[in-house]
């Protein structure tokens, strides 16, 4: 069976088994988990499910499953999404003429939501009529139609970002997500194998070049000169997926649009390269040219701008005639590209370096790297070492996995032995792992944000890295063993909810994940506000959530779907309105009477915070036993070789050096508790200054 065939299989299991789990269809499933990853990637700040399918004038057939949000929020750009979603035991083929009949059905029925009398015919409360008035209401905004097919087949053609023409004006792109592209995110983050940047061909001519790098380096490296021009249209094409992961994180972090740079391109363009620092750029491989005027930059391949994207995105927005401002001439802008060359293999750990280390007006800061912030390492930590007890359901101690980085969870099963897959998933049970999107859903749920959870994965994401970043910067303590416990009881209970509320007869059908969402936030408010707590440590122990704590749960998730779909006057989309601060003060505002039965799973801040000075004692006197256990092992060579180099380089001071050389001394010389905590720190400043050692039978440790 091939990779991609195996794949197939996985992941039409993996959607049957969401789909089971919500009470929903496998197309609804299979939207939501691509809504995701399409976030993630960039295509999309958001995905909101609206399935619609009709006919329209002479029968032709029009559909929908969803979109990208208000177009007002994403720079203009209407997305509209449509799923072909089979379950089949081959992988289909999506020849060109079928994707052409697919995209059609989008096109008529963005044609259709702009007639008056097409909209008069649907029920108001349909996801058709809302999608079709959110349209034909921002349609003025609209610069740009995205039409976007995900589909579990594998295509045969190109079609990622490619013109389909106009509609008032307006240009329409077509982009393809298929199977194989789906596997490649999903295995490893790539997304981007389509997004070929031809200078020469397509962006009005090569860039001028120098190369910065020797030939036995590992990257090769240039500094190039791109046109405003040249920027503003490529970004016109590719949007945020031109952008890195962090530095896209960084400018919905950043909001509006700088106005020094707005004012140089429109006032003084001839100033613009003096005035600015440029971009910095990443790509895949390069096709570099020489010529009598010297070399030039022809095309790259997945070219990636991990530091200057806020000057990238006003050089766009600067291509747009505002009435009260002159056109900025952008062609008479030129500004500085540093490009490096990045194989594949070393992106991982240069790219993040890149981003933190570029020098930019606003620079990327390390809060902003979110898979390399030692809070997310941490986490990652605890996830692999931290066991869940058995609960009432398990036979046996699990863990939960948590994704650091995208791939991560298929990589650690796929390179396994079939035996160490079945020992692997005994120990990571598939419902216990999650991601950073998952991570951020969970936790500001229950922080009393559930509009900004409901206003998508990487929105919500980059709200909750802000926050814990502010917090990390004061004090790390905060985020110990017991905050992880915590945070797993609180997804126990988001992923609960999610699967009973489909269950009830209140539910309508729709909007199961803004329910989700302000449930947990509802019930975590409530209790606040009589002074006590969930207790969290209880749904941590029993893995599961207790039944009394579940019906309070269902009284605020039945509450939660009242407020969501009865929006106030004026206001029909009920998606939208479930983003609205607005819509969270109404459900903080409506009375549920709990039953006695809460009280029993609820506790007091004084009673909270025992429990967690309790662990911390705990973990500390394992931390004291591990310390003693680690400096013994590693034996007396081991510290006399630590004690010597960390001498010859003057690293250690007088008392570090007095506990390695007592540590030296192993096995005739048992150093004390203290000594060995000295010990291993005085080590970790060794390892962050590159010391290596010949222990063990000449094998050769490196610490870094």
């Amino acid at each position: 069976m091939s990779e991609l065939s195996e794949f197939h299989r996985e992941l039409i299991a993996d959607i049957q088994g969401e789909a089971d789990v919500g009470g929903t269809y496998t197309t609804e499933a299979f939207f939501e988990k691509m809504g995701d990853i399409l976030t993630e990637a960039g295509e999309l700040d958001g995905a909101d499910y609206a399935y619609f399918e009709g006919t329209g004038q002479n029968g032709v057939v029009l559909q929908v499953d969803g979109y990208g949000g208000d177009p007002r929020d994403a720079q203009g750009i209407l997305s509209l999404i449509l799923c072909d979603f089979q379950v089949t035991d081959e992988v289909r083929l999506f020849r060109g003429e079928q994707l052409k009949s697919r995209f059609n059905r989008l096109a008529v029925f963005l044609r259709h939501a702009l007639r008056e009398d097409f909209r008069e015919k649907l029920e108001e409360t349909s996801s058709g009529f809302m999608l079709a008035d959110l349209i034909a209401t921002t349609w003025s905004s609209v610069e740009k139609v995205k039409l976007i097919l995900i589909t579990n087949a594998e295509k045969r053609v190109k079609a990622d970002g490619l013109s389909a023409g106009s509609i008032d004006e307006k240009p329409i792109t077509y982009s393809v997500w298929d199977l194989a592209r789906i596997e490649k995110f999903i295995r490893s983050g790539q997304t981007r194998e389509d997004l070929l940047i031809d200078f020469e061909k397509d962006f009005g001519g090569a860039l001028p070049v120098l190369r910065a790098s020797m030939g036995s380096t590992s990257l090769e490296s240039y500094m190039a000169v791109i046109r405003g021009s040249q920027l503003g249209e490529i970004y016109e094409k590719w949007g945020t997926r031109l952008l890195e992961a962090n530095v896209r994180s960084f400018l919905q972090a950043r909001g509006k649009v700088n106005r020094g740079i707005r004012e140089t391109l429109e006032d003084q363009p001839e100033m613009f390269f003096a005035y600015n620092n440029g971009i910095t750029a990443t790509a895949d491989k390069v096709e570099i040219r020489e010529t009598d005027d010297g070399p030039v930059l022809v095309y790259a391949d997945n070219l990636q701008i991990v530091n200057g994207g806020q000057t990238t995105a006003s050089i766009h927005a600067a291509r747009k005639k505002r009435s009260n401002r002159p056109k900025s001439r952008l062609a008479e802008v030129y500004i500085q590209m540093k490009l490096n060359v990045v194989p594949p293999d070393m992106e991982d750990n240069i790219i993040p370096n890149i981003s933190l280390y570029a020098n930019s007006q606003n620079k990327v800061n390390d809060a902003d790297l979110a898979s390399n912030h030692p809070f997310q390492v941490r986490l990652q930590e605890f996830s692999r070492r931290v066991l869940a007890p058995k609960g009432s359901n398990a036979y046996q101690e699990t863990k939960w996995f948590y994704e650091r980085a995208r791939g991560q969870f298929p990589d650690e099963r796929s390179r396994r032995t079939e035996a160490e897959r079945r020992k692997f998933d005994s120990e990571y049970p598939r419902p216990q792992y999650f991601n950073k999107t998952d991570l951020a859903k969970f936790e500001n749920s229950w922080a009393g944000l559930p509009h900004i959870v409901s206003g998508g994965a990487q929105k919500n994401f980059v709200a909750f890295q802000k926050e814990v970043a502010k917090e990390w910067s004061k004090s790390d303590k905060r985020f110990d063993e017991t905050w992880f416990k915590r945070m797993i009881a609180k997804a126990i209970i988001f992923r609960r909810l999610e699967k009973i509320v489909p269950q009830q007869a209140w539910y309508e059908g729709g909007y199961r994940a803004n329910i989700v969402t302000y449930s947990m936030a509802k019930l975590a408010y409530d209790t606040y506000e009589q002074g006590k707590l969930v207790d969290l440590d209880s749904v941590w122990r029993q893995q599961s959530v207790p039944e009394p704590l579940e019906d309070a749960l269902l009284l605020t998730a039945e509450e939660a779907h009242d407020v969501i779909i009865h929006p106030p006057e004026g206001v029909r989309n009920m998606s939208e309105w479930a983003k609205k601060q607005a819509c969270w003060a109404q459900m903080q505002d409506r009375k549920i009477i709990y039953s006695l039965g809460l009280t029993e799973f609820l506790i007091t801040p004084v009673e909270a915070a025992s429990a967690v000075n309790q662990e911390r004692s705990e973990q500390a006197e394992i931390s004291k036993t591990n310390n003693v256990i680690f400096v013994v092992n590693c034996g007396g060579l081991f510290w006399r070789q630590a004690l010597d180099w960390g001498m010859k380089y003057k690293l250690l001071s007088p008392a570090e050096s007095g506990v390695l050389e007592k540590c030296s001394r192993i096995p005739n010389y048992i150093p004390s508790d203290r000594q060995c905590s000295i010990a291993v720190k005085a080590l970790e400043k060794l390892k962050e200054e590159g010391f290596t050692e010949q222990h063990q039978g000449g094998v050769e440790k490196t610490y870094n």
